[in-house]
């Protein structure tokens, strides 16, 4: 199955079916939820396989406007629903938006575990 990839003017985002992690780099500032389109698709592929656990690694997401907050927030609610997938989310202290974004994702999902390095 490989490496599927999605790629923009200022972004990628890469999801290895192996290891079940899907990698964001860069700058998502897509305008609205039809441009998210395929990146919600892609994690909708993703869960709907109901793997025991899903990486998001954000480490390299530099900026995500409120329309990828709201597409990563409906993910996580999605999830939520399955009840049977752990997700993990990676992210940096060292961009200002993940400390404070990524805790919000805490409170759509007790069980996801954010580790911020």
């Amino acid at each position: 199955m490989g490496i599927q990839e999605i790629k923009g003017e200022d972004y990628s985002i890469q999801y290895d079916a192996e290891s079940v992690t899907v990698t964001f780099q860069g700058e998502l500032s897509l305008s609205g939820p039809a441009e998210y389109a395929p990146i919600a698709e892609l994690l909708d592929e993703v869960a709907n396989g109901e793997p025991p656990t899903i990486t998001l690694n954000l480490k390299q997401l530099e900026f995500v406007n409120s329309s990828g907050i709201s597409m990563l927030s409906k993910f996580v609610i999605s999830v939520r629903k399955k009840k049977t997938i752990q997700l993990l989310v990676l992210g940096s202290n060292d961009i200002p938006w993940q400390q404070k974004s990524l805790r919000n994702l805490e409170k759509l999902l007790p069980t996801l575990k954010l580790e911020l390095g």
